[in-house]
């Protein structure tokens, strides 16, 4: 890959284990990125990393809570994330549920990856697309389809 991508990593507290465990995982595919998280979560990957002696640069925006959500959205819109990792608890309620839509909403109107389970942040993470210097995604297209 001849790009350095820079990758969002969100997860809520039950799932944080989960992203640990991925982003080790995958720590290899990682260390080559930028990586932006909220701020536990990126504390968390931080801490994992040096354990392991993986250089990793990350930057850590607030907690979701506090508004990690939502300046995540805003890089979404400035097309500064190319890829979002957002492990969701979808079986506890989230004080901040609508920063946490705004985020998903805001990769889906800006085309931009979101993947919200382990199996599919593999599948994008391993996607040949990203070695591919000629492809172009599409910019999405808003308008009512007339017969």
């Amino acid at each position: 890959m001849n790009k350095k991508l820079t990758i969002a990593l969100v997860a809520h507290d039950k799932r944080k284990a989960d992203m640990v465990e991925w982003t080790l995982h995958n720590a290899e595919f990682l260390s080559r990125h930028y990586l932006i998280c909220t701020g536990t979560t990126g504390g968390l990957i931080s801490g994992a990393f040096k354990e392991k002696g993986i250089h990793v640069e990350i930057t850590c925006m607030h907690s979701g809570p506090l508004g990690g959500d939502a300046e995540i959205a805003a890089m979404v819109v400035r097309k500064e994330i190319d890829l979002a990792i957002f492990l969701i608890d979808d079986l506890n309620p989230q004080p901040h549920e609508a920063d946490i839509q705004m985020l998903l909403r805001q990769c889906r109107v800006h085309n931009i990856p979101i993947a919200c389970n382990r199996y599919s942040a593999d599948l994008m993470l391993t996607s040949t697309l990203w070695d591919d210097d000629t492809y172009v995604p599409m910019e999405p297209k808003y308008v009512y389809f007339k017969r």
